[in-house]
């Protein structure tokens, strides 16, 4: 018997837009041992990850150039998430006990204390110190006093309370990052500049998608409405920049570790956000032609903001010239030109890394080619967590992908191994190409790895469950588009991950 057949589970699956089948077969996955990636070696220079020597990226940067004139080029920006990691050690500090006085806090050992203590001493670097202040200020206290004096219990309420920026509830997007020239800039006011140099076509327009959650889509909409007069007036120009939100059919269903649907204390079924793979729904119907995709916190101030510019530049040229290319042997084929099967497999071979059969005809071969595309920079492996590049093994031969060490079996000593001995690091900083030889948006589920789901053990309400993630956004998400791994400087990486990151040099202005 079904395990979803009752009719409140039906109902529910109803509400959210999910197929019965659907769920089912979500189910079956949990239900079965992980697929993991059959790695066969890292992509390395050469051999999956190319070099870009200058005269090529100032071609590429012409190619782009010409590209985003004719509004072809976009951003497409992921900004659901929520910043509580950032600043997990501070609310930890927040739960100890006592008054929190300096002297208290410094002769306790623990990492939220000594977390504590270097905020308050590092408090003055940070954008969002202002913030803080006004909020002290309006509660009769004085925040340099309280830095000095005591007790910090203050800043945290005035960093983390609802009364205050609630800075590990908020967005990451909408929190002070940087601080330049008197001004302060959140993470998606960098996004709105930097699309400046990536995305502006004759008009003088940009056109960012930016993905929000429900419950902050009226924040960014506010921020966007209020410093709108500043940019133009600085950079000119317009924005179009379109919010979307996490479809809740792309949300997965929780399973019991014994077996079946997780239901709550209520016997309801359990729904989970089903990780940035969910966000390819948002991509697709973004109806972009030429995107840069970047995430929300790889930001950085505007003396290092060259070098990103230069390389999303390049990497949106190459992707604007291998999809021109890719639709002209696709038209080529298409209209019977025999002479042009050789060129078009020379084409697939060397630049698309595809090695077809030499009774390939021209239908079949217009099929291979006709996917979406995407230009990949890798950045040199500095042992960031996370995924990067390698050549893997599927029912397709062996292709170039981009794998999380959650995808590999870690008990295996060959398979960790390989991993280990990756070169470079995925730091989504990528170009893809999403129209068909047509000019028609890709179906993009159509090329999705339906078996690089990854499964983890969560908790709710103090009971165990098996979350299931939905193939990556640049993992299994994007399986079986045409890939290019190109080789970028370190200086495009500039990540948040926890509050102190916001004092590192690429992130300190004045």
């Amino acid at each position: 018997m079904s395990a979803i057949c009752d009719p409140q589970d039906l109902a529910q699956l109803a509400e959210r837009g999910i197929a019965p089948a659907e769920a089912e077969r979500q189910l079956d996955v949990l239900a079965r041992p992980a697929a993991w990636a059959a790695l066969e070696r890292p992509c390395t220079l050469g051999d999956g990850v190319e070099s870009l020597a200058h005269e090529r990226v100032e071609t590429l940067l012409e190619a782009q150039a010409r590209a985003a004139a004719a509004a072809r080029v976009s951003a497409f920006v992921p900004a659901s998430g929520a910043a509580s990691r950032m600043f997990r050690d501070l609310s930890a500090a927040a739960e100890l006990s006592g008054p929190l006085l300096p002297a208290i806090v410094r002769a306790d050992s623990s990492g939220p204390a000594r977390a504590l203590a270097r905020f308050s001493d590092e408090l003055p670097r940070f954008a969002f110190q202002d913030v803080m202040r006004r909020t002290l200020a309006a509660r009769g206290v004085e925040l340099d006093r309280v830095r000095e004096q005591g007790p910090w219990r203050a800043l945290l309420e005035a960093l983390l309370g609802p009364d205050g920026l609630e800075a590990s509830r908020a967005p990451k997007g909408l929190l002070p990052f940087h601080r330049e020239h008197g001004e302060v800039h959140t993470a998606f006011e960098e996004h709105l500049i930097e699309s400046c140099a990536l995305a502006t076509d004759a008009s003088g327009m940009r056109r960012l998608e930016v993905t929000v959650s429900s419950e902050h889509r009226e924040g960014f909409q506010r921020l966007l409405e209020a410093r709108l007069p500043a940019l133009v007036a600085r950079h000119g120009g317009a924005w179009r920049v379109r919010f979307s939100e996490q479809h809740p059919s792309t949300d997965t269903l929780a399973g019991s570790p014994g077996d079946g649907p997780f239901r709550d204390e209520h016997g309801r079924l359990l729904f989970r956000p089903a990780g940035h793979g969910a966000l390819l729904r948002n991509l697709g119907e973004s109806g972009g032609d030429l995107v840069f995709l970047k995430n929300i916190d790889n930001v950085a101030v505007s003396r290092l903001r060259p070098a990103s510019e230069r390389w999303s530049r390049a990497l949106v040229g190459l992707a604007a010239e291998i999809s021109d290319e890719l639709r002209e042997w696709c038209e080529r084929l298409a209209r019977g030109d025999a002479a042009s099967m050789e060129g078009a497999r020379a084409f697939a071979r060397e630049r698309l890394g595809l090695t077809l059969d030499e009774g390939v005809g021209a239908g079949a071969l217009v099929v291979a080619l006709d996917r979406p595309v995407r230009v990949c920079g890798m950045v040199a492996n500095t042992g960031e967590p996370g995924g990067g590049p390698f050549w893997v093994r599927g029912t397709g031969g062996v292709s170039r992908q981009i794998v999380e060490s959650a995808q590999v079996d870690l008990a295996s000593v060959e398979q960790a191994a390989i991993f280990r001995t990756a070169t470079h690091f995925n730091p989504v900083f990528m170009a893809v190409s999403l129209r068909d030889r047509h000019g028609r948006p890709h179906d993009l589920a159509r090329f999705v790895d339906e078996t690089a789901v990854i499964v983890t053990r969560k908790s709710h309400a103090g009971r165990e469950l098996l979350a299931l993630e939905r193939p990556g956004l640049w993992n299994g998400g994007m399986a079986r588009w045409h890939t290019r791994f190109v080789e970028v400087p370190l200086d495009v990486f500039n990540p948040v991950k926890t509050v102190f990151d916001l004092l590192r040099p690429e992130h300190q202005g004045d």
